[in-house]
């Protein structure tokens, strides 16, 4: 059989195959260097960007779980100045497409957000999370309702011409309307799903864990959730989804993708296998093989058909 094609198209960001990592996780692109090419990825989401320095929520700010992780972070980063001059020029020298974070207080601080890494060479799109459930001010309060979560979108279509991908909270009722409400707005892909919120109380301290009470939940406990979300939002919008949430294996993906995913984000898995975004990479490659399937995009949203 002749080679099979992992080449997907997201929102006109070009990706040699379907695997990104997912924001928070990967840092900015030096966390696993140790272990694997970056370039071997479709495509490099990094650590979630605000316009300021934060220092994050106090300790503890992560917990395991049955099957899965809390945590509670509170986006720390460096703040975007920081990342335009010091982290993004060194991630040129990878040939994979940079997608970045961004997060606000205010819509305001979104559009300034996009505006100023709009004018790195290095970024091919920007992730706007409106759905980060361990932050008190913004986060997921945007990506709860319709309305905040639209004018979010269009406050940061006004200031890039770079791809704007949404990403949804799954702690709402309705996720196709918000989903088709921020497609309106302008949003070129949704990425989904961002974690469930949760948490965990040590019962011998009569306490929560976390230093921040609450936290998002991921890992596979939250998988079933984020496919059946995939499902739903895929076959009402046009635009491309990108789906997430407790994949570790290449059948995990394959999920995401049946339900209508065009390409998928790795998260959790790559901290209990480092090599987890080149496994599945080889898995989806080697499923397609085994059964004659010649380019992955051919698998996209299978499951629809009864």
């Amino acid at each position: 059989m002749k080679e099979v094609k992992l080449s997907v198209d997201v929102a006109g960001i070009q990706m040699k195959n379907p695997v990104m990592t997912a924001s928070g996780t990967f840092g900015f692109g030096e966390v696993y260097e140790d272990f694997f090419s970056n370039e071997l990825l479709g495509a490099m989401v990094v650590k979630g960007v605000t316009l300021k320095a934060r220092k994050g929520n106090s300790a503890p700010r992560l917990v395991e779980t049955p099957a899965g992780l809390i945590n509670s972070i509170g986006l720390e980063n460096p703040g975007v100045k920081v990342v335009l001059q010091e982290l993004l020029p060194s991630l040129k020298k990878y040939d994979v497409p940079v997608i970045v974070n961004i997060s606000g207080n205010v819509v305001e601080e979104y559009g300034e957000l996009a505006g100023l890494l709009s004018s790195s060479s290095v970024v091919k799109g920007l992730e706007v999370n409106i759905s980060c459930p361990n932050v008190k001010e913004g986060g997921m309060a945007f990506g709860s309702s319709p309305e905040m979560a639209a004018k979010v979108i269009r406050e940061v279509k006004k200031s890039t011409n770079l791809p704007v991908i949404a990403k949804l909270s799954p702690n709402v009722t309705n996720v196709v309307e918000i989903a088709l409400a921020v497609e309106e707005a302008g949003a070129d892909a949704i990425s989904l799903i961002n974690t469930l919120l949760g948490m965990v109380i040590d019962i011998k301290r009569k306490k929560p864990v976390l230093g921040n009470i609450m936290g998002g939940l991921s890992g596979p406990a939250v998988r079933p959730v984020a496919v059946r979300m995939v499902w739903q939002v895929a076959q009402r919008v046009k635009v491309p989804v990108i789906g997430m949430g407790g994949i570790s294996t290449a059948e995990d993906a394959l999920q995401f993708i049946m339900a209508g995913a065009t390409a998928v984000a790795i998260g959790t898995g790559q901290f209990v296998n480092p090599c987890c975004c080149v496994d599945v990479i080889k898995g989806l490659e080697d499923f397609c093989r085994k059964n004659g399937i010649k380019n992955i995009n051919d698998l996209r949203g299978v499951a629809w058909n009864e």
